[in-house]
């Protein structure tokens, strides 16, 4: 039996998260909390990484980072042929696979993995497995079928591609206000909106199994000699050389593969249909300016539908574009969610569903209506500070902006903004 090599394709111009090689592994099911949730994926010590519980600073109330709640790992076999070799056509030859299954790499909504929050996410994956996972968008379809192998022995064999399908959720930490055993309040790192799920998977493996190989259970090896469904009439008998009909196993195989990739959940852009419920609207009798801490710059709302809210300075002319009122105020550990009702235009703020998805899409205002994509988190400093982060329900992204200028956009990112433009003050007008 000849080695298995890595597929030099998938090695070459992919950014991969560089870790401690495995031994290898069966199907894993391992749950991992905040504290085995290490891996950024920039250079980073042990102590930058937030854990439940640990300290943040207001800075950080326009943040946010992944922690693993589950993850798992299954072998799996994307390319396939069953083979045939006999005396005088040994030596390396190129087979034409089947494709058996196509994985893609995403993290919750974003299947281009354009934000940091993804590329965190499955660095940490890749940490707390020990496995070498992509972290940029990939997938197995773009793979070459074919498979050039040396094949020094007469027999059956099953010539494959494959690697370790890796899945899982993770969850979001968010800074918020605490309230202490003793009374006092502090900042610290809780559990907050934005959990979902994520699919990578490690560099592809190539190679060659016969019936009679050894192989290590579990192993992707191990996983395409299965395929070659040993016990037929197929694996036993004798053929030409070249290709050998699939089996009816390695056809059931393949059937279920492509019925799982079809029936299973992938997340799903909320729908524009035109007709959404208007929403009744109890907004409370305070309004407020969300305005840059220390600054005159404040979020105003557009005139036209088409535009974003932007930072304005307020003036005699902002026409209460600038005041907003919380609506439909609920609680929960300490978490204000609410709509966010424009005094100006009428309007509430919104990530415009086609754009859910998108990392830095701008904030806009749109009728009220019942929709997940107009509600918003607001994480809070300690009490006697006004400062806030505010955090989109649907897309679990941060508001923040790219730099402090007249005119800029408010836009979200779904780890928020690491240098603290994240965070804003809400001021009672």
């Amino acid at each position: 039996m000849s080695r298995l090599r890595s597929s030099g394709r998938w090695a070459r111009g992919l950014v991969a998260l560089t870790v401690t090689a495995a031994s290898t592994l069966a199907t894993v099911t391992a749950v991992a909390g905040p504290a085995a949730a290490t891996g950024l994926p920039k250079p980073a010590t042990t102590a930058d990484q937030p854990k439940l519980g640990d300290a943040c600073t207001s800075a950080d109330l326009g943040a946010r980072h992944p922690y693993i709640k589950s993850t798992e790992v299954v072998p799996t076999i994307t390319h396939f042929k069953g083979w045939y070799v006999t005396e005088g056509t040994t030596g390396n030859q190129t087979v034409t696979t089947t494709t058996q299954t196509t994985i893609s790499v995403s993290v919750g909504l974003n299947g281009n993995l354009e934000g940091g929050f993804a590329v965190e996410t499955l660095g940490k994956v890749g940490a707390s497995l020990g496995l070498n996972v992509k972290v940029d968008y990939s997938s197995t379809s773009t793979e070459s079928n074919a498979v050039t192998w040396n094949f020094n022995q007469p027999g059956y064999y099953g010539a494959y591609k494959g690697t370790k399908k890796v899945t899982g959720t993770y969850g979001s930490l968010n800074c918020n206000r605490v309230q202490q055993g003793d009374g006092s309040w502090a900042l610290k790192w809780i559990e907050g909106s934005g959990d979902g799920s994520f699919t990578t998977y490690t560099t592809l493996e190539e190679g060659a199994v016969r019936c009679q190989d050894k192989v290590p259970a579990g192993s992707i090896m191990a996983k395409a000699q299965d395929l070659l469904d040993c016990g037929s009439a197929a694996a036993k008998a004798e053929h030409p050389a070249g290709a050998v009909a699939p089996t009816a196993k390695q056809k059931r195989d393949s059937l279920a593969q492509r019925q799982a990739l079809t029936n299973g959940t992938s997340p799903q852009l909320p729908k524009a249909t035109g007709h959404s419920t208007r929403a009744a609207l109890d907004c409370q009798a305070s309004a407020y300016k969300i305005a840059v801490p220390g600054k005159p710059l404040s979020w105003g709302a557009p005139l036209l539908a088409d535009d974003g809210v932007r930072l304005r300075p307020s003036t005699i002319f902002s026409a209460h574009l600038d005041n907003w009122r919380l609506c439909n105020v609920t609680e929960n550990n300490g978490v204000l969610e609410a709509s966010l009702w424009n005094w100006g235009n009428g309007g509430c703020a919104t990530i415009a569903a086609q754009n859910a998805a998108t990392e830095r899409a701008v904030l806009q205002t749109a009728p009220c209506t019942e929709d997940d994509l107009q509600r918003f988190y607001i994480y809070r400093d300690v009490p006697g500070s006004s400062k806030i982060g505010v955090q989109n329900k649907y897309t679990g992204s941060m508001m923040g902006h790219d730099r402090y200028a007249d005119g800029e956009f408010i836009r979200q990112y779904s780890g928020g903004r690491q240098d603290g433009t994240g965070t804003y003050t809400l001021i009672g007008v």
